[in-house]
Parts: structure tokens; C-alpha cells; sequence
């Protein structure tokens, strides 16, 4: 009698290892919770500073506690002029770096003016996690303002955090419905356990450096198209299809079968945790659909596009799409400049980061995992 030999599990890039404990948050085929509460009843019922709230100081806010919350990340979303200026160098044209570059060297300038910046008690980490969460949008509105040559406006105290953000990338005053749609995709990319970013981040934190180099370290990890980069790439694909389209060079499954021979990396598909779907996709998308055809109706043919990508990519590959691929469609209904989607991830993600940070701090040990050697056998230098 003959056995079959199961195939070993790829665990390259620590697949399928759990590496940690947290409180945080938990992923898993049927659910994504954050603290106790599942994405989609947070989506439906809670708003994003209440999200926020809740990942950094661990409970659901009363409504005095959420009010001066809400006051507090008002009052610190200006930044300083010695910022503005350095945006104006890097962002403009040239050299119109990439939007999460930006940010990136937005963030490391903050963290020089910061008066908390070495203190790693918890009280001045939360104190550094309300700044970078009012400031990082005012460094996207501001850099995006330059890129298109236009006179940066300043935040609005009086808007929220989802419509302050949209504010300040456009100096337009943002509707209800679109308030809405971004603050939910806000509360959909808040947290994700250690995902990439938030892992990397971890590991900085675990070394006990300060929050600041760990943030930078997370909107690193976060910028590869693997990544959160791969909003971007879902809705460059996506346009790639319609000049195909429009070309009259085929139609959308001919685009997916010439993907398909040629094993391109189809961006906005597959997950290393969800396997039958991720929760969020279907949340945004309707979301999305509902702006597009209820105050952007030409952006609606991007969503019929994308269900047919959907539809071809399940029947063919039985593979899902992530959150990223109705995020490119549903952003650009909105009018958001494509390379500005990544940075967004970070106006949200940013709570994750840093609630991760303070608990890695709250109980360290350095993260140092073992590597297995593949190099060559032991030599003699002179031999």
C-alpha cells in the first residue's frame, strides 16, 4: 500500500506562524474584530473618531469622552510652517515626489519638533498618536494642494476627521455622502493585526525606539503594491482595461485571459488570511456604488467594470477580491488623485500603527526570529 505525502506548508514570510499576542485585534475567515467589535457592525453604526478612540485607548467612548476627543484632534491638526515650506521643496513640480514619500519625510519632520518625541511612557504615547493622527492629513491635503498647483488650505476645526481629510486634499467643502464613504473606508483600514506595516513597525517598536521611527518604518512597509500600494494598482489595472477596451482590442475577459497567460499579478485579489473573502469588499464597494450612482454617475462604469473583473476572476481562479480593489474605484468616484490612495490608508491605518506600538512597548522583548541557512557549506578563507 502506497501513502501520499502531504505537501509541506510554505511558511516563507512567516506564513501561517503566529508570532504575538495582542489586544487589539483579531483576523480570521468569519470575522475581523477590533477590540471586541466586528468591522461590520462598526461600519454600519460607529463613526471613525469613535474607531480611533477605541484602538488607542482600548474602550467605546462616552459621549463626553468622544466630544473632547473630537475637540482635542481639532485643535492639533495645523502644522508647522517650517513643514509647509519643506512640503512646497518636495512636493511641487519638480521634483513631485511620490505622495507617500511625502508623508513619509512629513512625519520624520514632526517627530523633531515633537516634545514627547523620546518618551515611550504611555501617557506621552497617546499624546504622539493624537498628533500624527490630526496632522498626517493635513500633510497629505497640503502636499496634494502643491501638486496641483493650488494655494494649500488650512484644516477645518468644524469637520470631522473623514471630511476634514477631503477638505484639505481639494479646498472644496465635501458632501454628506462623500463624508460618509470615507469615513467608512476609514474604519474598514484602521487595523488589521500585524499585517506588513503594522509588524514592521513592531519590530522597530520592540527594539525600543521611539514611536515616530516606528510610524516611519510602518508607512514604508505600507507603500509596496503588495502592500497598501495595491489600491493604486487595482485602479491603474482598471484603467489599463478600459483603454484596452476602448481600443477596440478585445473585451474585459479577453484582458483577464491575456493577464492570465501571462501571469501577471492581478492587483485587489487574494488575501494570505481571507480565502473565501474579505469582509470589508463587499462593505466598501456598496458604499462606492451608491456615491457613483447617486452624485458620479460617469464613474459608475469603473464599478461594472470591476464586477465583471470580479466575476471572471472567481469563475477562473476562484480567487476574492480585497478591500483594495473597491477602494481604487470607490476613491476615484470621489475625486482623489490616484497616487493619494496609499497616503490615505495612513490617515486611518495610523491608529492601528499606533496602538500596536504602545502595546509592544507596554510588555517588549526584542523581535529576533531565527533565519535557516541555505548558503554554502563552512570554507576556508585561505584554503
Amino acid at each position: 500500500m502506497t501513502t501520499t505525502k502531504e505537501k509541506p506548508q510554505d511558511t516563507r514570510g512567516l506564513a501561517g506562524q503566529s508570532v504575538g499576542d495582542t489586544a487589539v485585534c483579531s483576523v480570521n475567515q468569519t470575522e475581523l474584530i477590533y477590540r471586541g467589535y466586528e468591522i461590520a457592525d462598526l461600519a454600519a453604526n460607529a463613526t471613525f473618531e469613535e474607531v480611533a478612540f477605541l484602538l488607542l485607548i482600548g474602550h467605546k467612548p462616552s459621549d463626553a469622552e468622544l466630544r473632547e476627543f473630537r475637540d482635542e484632534l481639532a485643535s492639533m491638526r495645523p502644522i508647522p510652517d517650517g513643514l509647509k515650506t519643506l512640503l512646497n521643496d518636495i512636493a511641487g513640480d519638480p521634483p513631485a515626489a511620490h505622495p507617500m514619500g511625502i508623508l513619509r519625510t512629513g512625519v520624520s519632520y514632526l517627530s523633531h519638533f515633537e516634545q514627547d518625541t523620546e518618551d515611550n511612557s504611555p501617557e506621552a504615547e497617546l499624546r504622539k498618536s493624537k498628533r500624527l493622527l490630526a496632522q498626517i492629513p493635513t500633510i497629505i491635503g497640503y502636499g496634494q494642494m502643491v501638486r496641483d498647483g493650488k494655494t494649500p488650505v488650512d484644516p477645518d476645526p468644524s469637520l470631522d476627521h473623514a471630511a476634514n481629510l477631503l477638505w484639505c486634499l481639494s479646498g472644496s467643502d465635501p458632501s454628506e455622502l462623500a463624508s460618509k464613504v470615507m469615513d467608512v473606508s476609514l474604519i474598514l483600514y484602521a487595523e488589521h493585526d500585524f499585517n506588513a506595516s503594522t509588524f514592521a513597525g513592531r519590530v522597530i517598536a520592540s527594539t525600543e525606539a521611539d514611536l515616530h521611527s516606528a510610524v516611519i518604518g510602518a508607512i514604508g512597509a505600507l507603500k509596496g503594491p503588495l502592500h497598501g500600494g495595491a489600491n493604486e494598482k487595482a485602479m491603474e489595472m482598471l484603467a489599463e482595461i478600459d483603454q484596452f477596451v476602448s481600443a477596440g482590442r478585445g473585451s474585459v475577459e479577453d484582458f483577464m485571459h491575456r493577464a492570465f497567460e501571462e501571469k501577471r499579478k492581478l492587483m485587489g485579489f487574494g488575501h494570505r488570511v481571507y480565502k473565501q473573502g474579505d469582509h470589508r469588499a463587499g462593505i466598501l464597494r456598496e458604499w462606492g456604488l451608491k456615491y457613483a450612482n447617486d452624485v458620479a454617475p460617469d464613474t459608475k462604469k469603473w464599478f461594472d467594470m470591476g464586477d465583471e473583473v470580479i466575476r471572471i476572476m472567481l469563475e477562473e481562479k476562484n480567487i476574492h477580491p480585497n478591500v483594495d480593489f473597491p477602494c481604487g474605484m470607490t476613491y476615484y468616484a470621489l475625486g482623489i488623485p490616484v497616487p493619494q490612495y496609499t497616503p490615505i490608508f495612513v490617515a486611518s491605518r495610523i491608529t492601528g500603527w499606533c496602538a500596536h506600538i504602545m502595546e509592544q512597548h507596554a510588555d517588549n522583548r526584542i523581535i529576533r526570529p531565527l533565519a535557516n541557512y541555505v548558503g554554502p557549506d563552512l570554507r576556508k578563507w585561505n584554503g
